[in-house]
């Protein structure tokens, strides 16, 4: 039977991970307490969050919400980043963070809509555009056939007018 301290950072979690849309897990052992601050505020300015968790208690939690796969980025100190909106905004800040600062902080994985994510994969995601643009891209293409579709309708039609036009002044010259 845990502590209740225990059974209180088991409910934190387990609510966190009902929220998050992305866990990434990573290792902070050989971080200095400055790097661990400043990567804290940094991600609050991304609407992210950074949890240092007890593996077990991580695991129960995520079996409580029936994720399965998170017991797989539970690996000594876990250091782990939810992120409650577009999953690749949490990627992305750990890919530019690492390049940038050149930081010790290591990526094992991910959990992302209950899916393990490898460090690769998580780095193709960071890759991609934000969700708004990949949106915006896809109304474009869906918009596309009816554009073209109302510019051919239109050129006919103009043509048929042009058409008319040119019989009416022979007519009228004619006659």
């Amino acid at each position: 039977m845990p502590t209740p301290e225990k059974a209180e950072q088991i409910e934190m979690l387990a609510d966190r991970m009902k929220r998050m849309k992305i866990a990434i897990s990573t290792d902070f052992s050989g971080l200095l307490g400055t790097e661990m601050t400043e990567i804290r505020r940094r991600l609050r300015e991304q609407k992210l969050e950074y949890r240092v968790v007890k593996n077990r208690l991580a695991a129960i939690a995520a079996e409580r919400v029936g994720v399965a796969d998170f017991s797989k980025i539970l690996v000594t100190n876990s250091g782990l980043i939810f992120g409650y909106d577009d999953p690749t905004i949490a990627a992305k800040f750990m890919d530019d963070y690492v390049k940038q600062t050149r930081s010790n902080i290591k990526v094992r994985g991910a959990v992302m809509d209950g899916r393990f994510v490898s460090p690769e994969q998580l780095t193709a995601i960071a890759a991609l555009p934000p969700r708004d643009v990949l949106l915006s891209r896809l109304f474009g293409q869906m918009k596309a056939p009816h554009s073209r579709l109302v510019s051919v309708l239109n050129a006919t039609i103009g043509g048929l007018a042009i058409v008319l036009q040119r019989r009416a002044e022979q007519l009228q010259q004619a006659g």
